[in-house]
């Protein structure tokens, strides 16, 4: 893989990550199961949930959890190829979030992780979760809904 290739799937991964923390943002996670393949792993800072369902299910109850303000910012984002169909892909994750309605007071990062993530391309060309961890560097006090 050159270096343009490798610069576009880097971009077309950075880009699929931003779109998935944007999704958990601004749309309570609706749509977050969609990005992972069927059998997938998704491990919070506290726990693990395995497969699309328990994947949409934790979204579904954070968001009967009630009014939640997030950001999930991405930074240093990096890849490696692992294969033509698979990329590993690392970045820090820093957390800003609170319950309640916005605005809310301004506050650090209450968790800022390293994420490691495995993209596997599908037969369509879409790439897909078939695991994301995130790793806490740096946590506060105020609770997660992992």
């Amino acid at each position: 893989m050159n270096n343009q290739e490798l610069l576009a799937l880097r971009y077309q991964l950075e880009v699929l990550a931003i779109d998935f923390w944007h999704d958990v943002d601004a749309n309570g996670g609706r749509n977050a199961a969609s990005y992972y393949v069927e059998d997938a792993l998704f491990a919070t800072s506290i726990r693990e949930y395995r497969g699309r369902t328990a994947i949409h299910e934790f979204y579904n109850r954070r968001e009967r959890r009630g009014a939640r303000v997030s950001l999930h910012l991405v930074q240093n984002f990096r890849i490696e190829p692992q294969g033509a169909d698979r990329v590993r892909c690392e970045y820090v994750m820093s957390l800003f979030a609170a319950d309640g309605e916005p605005p809310l007071p301004s506050r650090p990062a209450i968790m800022i992780a390293i994420a490691e993530e495995l993209a596997v391309r599908q037969p369509d060309g879409r790439w897909l979760y078939q695991s994301r961890r995130l790793k806490p560097l740096f946590r506060d006090d105020t609770p997660t809904t992992g």
